[in-house]
């Protein structure tokens, strides 16, 4: 018994070894390059995948891939733009395999409102810009890529190099006059999103006309940005960091004068100006080297059944300006699953918490003697023969024109600062009712809590708002977002057509809450804004609530026949909270046609012409314009005084309009694009124009005895007109195994006109800080641009004698002075003198990029620019009225021995807004140079990697402009304050911004 049990294990251990043997026999290495068929170059990124199975890899930067498998498989190969091909292993270990280019599959997929539609399908103006893109250089928010990437796309700092300042985006310009221009925003089918940052994102769609932004209604006027986020995908888990690290400077400074050529340009002005003891240059105090880091960890995969993305991210921007620095958070998630045959689900979930600590710049004039908290302006006004304190340790005060505070002490003693959490949560059912006929719902909710704190302790003398102690104020806004939208889609052949019914409902509620209180007159200055019950006088505190509703029904048809004829009609009606009753609904439509004339048969065997289509489009589009309640008869706090006490009281602020109602904008699009050589050149072609209508415009006509505190009232009335035309041309020059070249260049203008106002009325209108004591610098006037600059005319320099013909001097000029066109002829300078001066709206904006491989390198070359659009130097205005420091400009200033200069007499004189302050804004940038270097396979196998990336890059390194400010991309707020987005009105102008950076980085990509 016990030798048969020897037998039996013995023979079972036998069949193990052979079962071992046998399965190590067939489990082997594959390995090959994959290719493409057309031109041999080799294929980056394909994937591989054992069919039926997770396991799978992807070529490398050669083409490269090697692949374990388990007996005789099937390999799947998948590249975009290629032909899928499935390969049996049998017996080899090396499999080359060769890709055949899909046209087809090169029309690649775009994201639509609410669905996504083949590339040569789509009938609107639609502009793409790829995750590779995104991330050819580095930034904080993914919005700055947009800049110079697509047509017609305006992308801009709120406020320069400044760390966390908000971008701004304007597609095919100013569309409205009180209403902000920016396009609306959509982050994976959540409406009213903010970006996420740029590595997590796999595209960006930017829609234009009213064909692909009416399904968006009172809401697409500006156009939409669409945001698609980046997906897992079925295979094996991948594993990506990301690191970034770049040095920052300052990419220009002004040459002022020092302490002793400051002396003598004041002793010029008055006689018994004495020399101070310094010699401080302020920018060099205040400007230092700055840094940004950047790093992000991601992992994604998947089966057939679910698929999953998730990504953590880490930024930090130390500014170029002392105590101005930005830190943030972020995470992102992203799951589907497909829990049945018919059934999907899926979530989005993001989160960022942000901290921002900033120093005062771009001078509103609100502050203390207007506008003494603003560090950048102050370096360039505070005298230099001024140190950082005075001889009692006390922070010196400027001694030459306004009392404001050295710009040392307020950016190291004040305090600024930001922090906001934003959450948002988007989730999704699609269920397919038929084979034909789907709907999907989604919920979505986003909250954002910010908290401002600011602190002026009772050192800053005039900055605090004069000897009271010091003064901190806290703020608190907190903004939530529900929206709930459902939507069935029907799709069916008819013949040789192909039908797509979208219906649906949308509904969105929106909410504001803020608190803001303050304290001054505090007895130490240790706790900052955290101590408000220690100011001996407490602020009155304020607070609000602000609610809006929207709901929507929307449709879209798209019919395409005979893949040659396509038409869309888009229809959405929206009702809004925000309007009267009269007005709470309205209704908007587009259609759209397209020819795609390369399929006629005429046409579509030619060997060149791979590609040509026409495209028209009309339709309606909607701007809200206001704010909620502003329709309505409102009423405004007064405080008054009763038998000596101090008493609240209401008194009628606004008079009600029940008939107040949208802005509509009437949009017409002709495109043509064009393909050639199997698309290796591809162009588009487009040509807009857009009425916007109904413009709400406050009517100050109404009589003051009517008791209203705020006299104008909100009236629909004006037109403004946009059009343009826009270019994109992509080629792809050079590809082959070893070496490929590609082009991206898009160009556009666009043409601003104001068509009608208020009984054809100029509308005036202020920029400038408060205390340069003006109330004009630009106007809105009828055949005019948005915004145009309003002035003097300068005429050069009086030379003394008879004035030249059709000139004049402001009241008590002489030999020196200025010369301005005198308009109305009565021999002398007044304000009837005063016409438009400049245009800010540029001619055209243009952007070329150029990638080139070689190998195992790869090259970025970025340029962008701006032809024409003036630029209003108040910098300048105030550095040459005498009353501050000035640039060595002025050492040229014009005697009775050097009569040749047009630079007027060294004088104390107004900040009169002039022509000679007018300058050409035109520029041509290096935006990004970027040199990177992948690792070959064979070295990243044995790291247990599958891609090393290293590469070093430059930002704004070269800028060629005649503009003598400190750079001709300027945005400044004006003398509202507050976000220049939400001012159409106010372009072109310049007053201390935070300086535009010049940066080098370097970055590593590593994937696992």
């Amino acid at each position: 018994m016990k030798k048969t049990k020897q037998v039996k294990n013995a023979f079972l251990l036998l069949l193990s070894l052979c079962f071992v043997f046998s399965a190590a026999a067939q489990e082997k290495t594959v390995q090959g390059t994959v290719t493409s068929q057309s031109d041999g170059s080799a294929l980056p990124g394909v994937n591989v995948i054992v069919k039926g199975t997770t396991t799978g890899t992807s070529t490398d930067f050669d083409g490269n891939y090697t692949i374990e498998v388990n007996g005789d498989v099937i390999l799947v190969f998948s590249y975009v733009g290629y032909t899928t091909r499935e390969v049996r292993v049998g017996s080899s270990s090396r499999l080359d395999v060769q890709l055949e280019e899909d046209l087809a599959a090169l029309d690649e997929v775009v994201v639509v409102g609410y669905g996504s539609r083949r590339k040569s399908d789509v009938t609107g103006a639609v502009s793409s810009v790829k995750s590779e893109e995104l991330n050819a250089f580095p930034v904080l928010d993914a919005a700055q890529a947009l800049q110079g990437r697509a047509a017609g796309v305006v992308v801009q700092s709120n406020n320069g190099g400044e760390p966390g300042a908000p971008i701004n985006i304007q597609i095919r310009g100013n569309t409205s006059i009180n209403a902000s221009s920016s396009p609306l925003i959509v982050v994976d089918g959540f409406v009213g999103a903010t970006f996420p940052q740029p590595n997590d994102i796999e595209s960006i769609e930017v829609l234009k006309d009213a064909s692909a932004t009416a399904i968006y209604g009172s809401r697409g006027s500006n156009g939409v940005v669409l945001v698609t986020t980046k997906k897992g995908r079925s295979g094996a888990l991948t594993i990506e960091l990301n690191s970034n690290y770049s040095v920052q400077n300052t990419a220009n400074e002004l040459d002022l004068l020092n302490a002793d050529q400051f002396a003598t340009y004041q002793q010029a002005i008055n006689s018994s100006y004495v020399q101070g003891p310094a010699n401080t240059d302020w920018q060099d105090l205040l400007y230092r080297t700055g840094s940004t880091q950047n790093h992000q960890a991601s992992f994604s995969g998947g089966t057939d059944k679910i698929n999953f993305y998730a990504s953590a991210n880490y930024f930090k921007q130390d500014g170029i300006l002392i105590n101005s620095e930005f830190e943030r958070f972020t995470f992102l998630s992203n799951i589907d699953a497909q829990v049945t045959d018919k059934l999907k689900l899926g979530v989005n979930v993001f989160g960022s918490r942000g901290a921002e600590n900033g120093v005062p710049t771009q001078s509103t004039g609100e502050t203390a003697n207007g506008g003494g908290d603003d560090v950048v302006s102050g370096a360039f006004r505070f005298a230099p023969d001024l140190g950082v304190l005075d001889d009692n340790g006390l922070n010196t005060v400027n001694g030459v024109g306004d009392d404001i505070d050295n710009p040392f002490a307020v950016a190291t003693e004040g305090v600024n600062e930001t922090k906001t959490d934003v959450y948002r949560a988007n989730l999704y059912a699609n269920y397919d009712i038929l084979e034909n006929l789907a709907f999907k719902t989604t919920f979505g909710f986003s909250t954002t809590n910010e908290t401002f704190g600011l602190f002026r302790p009772s050192t800053l003398i005039t900055t605090a708002g004069g000897n009271v102690g010091g003064r901190a104020i806290v703020e608190n806004f907190k903004r939530t977002n529900l929206i709930s939208e459902n939507y069935l889609t029907y799709t069916a052949n008819i013949d040789k057509g192909k039908l797509t019914v979208l219906a649906g409902y949308s509904y969105q509620k929106n909410s504001r809450e803020n608190f803001a209180t303050g304290a001054q007159g505090f007895t130490s200055n240790s706790f900052s804004y955290f101590n408000l019950s220690g100011g001996s006088v407490q602020l009155i505190p304020t607070s609000s609530l602000v609610e809006s509703e929207i709901q929507s029904q929307f449709g879209r048809v798209n019919f395409d026949y005979d893949d040659k004829y396509l038409v869309t009609a888009t229809v959405r009606r929206d009702g809004a909270s925000n309007f009267a009753a009269n007005e709470k609904y309205a209704i908007f439509p587009s259609a759209a046609v397209g020819w795609k004339i390369s399929n006629e048969d005429f046409l579509k065997d030619h060997d060149k012409i791979s590609n040509l289509k026409l495209r028209a489009s009309y339709g309606v589009t909607g701007n809200q314009a206001i704010s909620p309640y502003q329709s309505l008869a409102r009423f405004n706090n007064i405080y008054a005084v009763t038998n000596g006490q101090t008493v609240s009281a209401v008194t009628p602020d606004q008079a009600a309009n029940p008939d107040l109602k949208w802005e509509s904008s009437y949009q017409t699009n002709i495109g043509l694009d064009l393909g050639l050589f199997s698309n290796k050149v591809s162009l588009s072609v487009d040509y807009y124009n857009i009425d916007t209508k109904d413009l709400i415009i406050n009517d100050s006509s109404q009589p003051e005895y009517f008791g209203f505190l705020t006299p104008a009232s909100l009236r629909n009335v004006g037109e403004v007109n946009n059009k343009g035309f826009e270019i994109n041309l992509n080629t792809r020059n050079i590809s082959n195994e070893n070496f490929t070249w590609t082009t991206d260049f898009n160009w556009s203008t666009n043409k601003n006109e104001l068509v009608t106002l208020l009984d054809g009325e100029d509308i005036f209108l202020d920029a400038s800080p408060g205390y340069f004591n003006i109330d004009r610098t630009h106007v809105l006037r009828e055949g005019e641009s948005v915004g145009t600059f309003w002035g003097y005319e300068y005429q050069g320099v009086y030379q003394g004698g008879a004035l030249p013909a059709g000139t004049a001097l402001l009241p008590g000029g002489e030999a020196g002075d200025q010369l301005f066109t005198d308009v109305d002829g009565s021999g002398d300078i007044s304000p009837a003198d005063q016409q438009i001066i400049g245009d800010p709206i540029p001619d055209f904006t243009y952007g070329i990029t150029n990638n080139f491989t070689y190998k195992n390198f790869d090259l970025n070359i970025f340029f962008q620019g701006v032809k024409g659009g003036d630029i209003m130097n108040l910098t300048a205005v105030q550095l040459f009225n005498g009353d501050s420091n000035a640039t060595t400009d002025i050492l040229n200033s014009w005697t009775p021995s050097n009569t040749g200069s047009n630079i007027p007499r060294a004088k104390l004189r107004g900040k009169e807004i002039t022509s000679r302050f007018v300058e050409d804004g035109s520029y041509l940038r290096l935006k990004n140079i970027a040199l990177g270097y992948t690792l070959p396979s064979d070295i990243t196998e044995k790291l247990g990697m599958q891609r090393v990336r290293v590469s070093v890059s430059g930002q704004n390194l070269i800028t060629i402009t005649d503009y003598s400010g400190l750079d001709p991309e300027v945005s400044y707020f004006g003398s509202g304050g507050g976000n220049s987005a939400d001012n159409n009105t106010t372009n072109g102008f310049d007053f201390g911004n935070y300086p535009t950076l010049k940066s080098v980085n370097f970055s590593v990509n590593l994937r696992f």
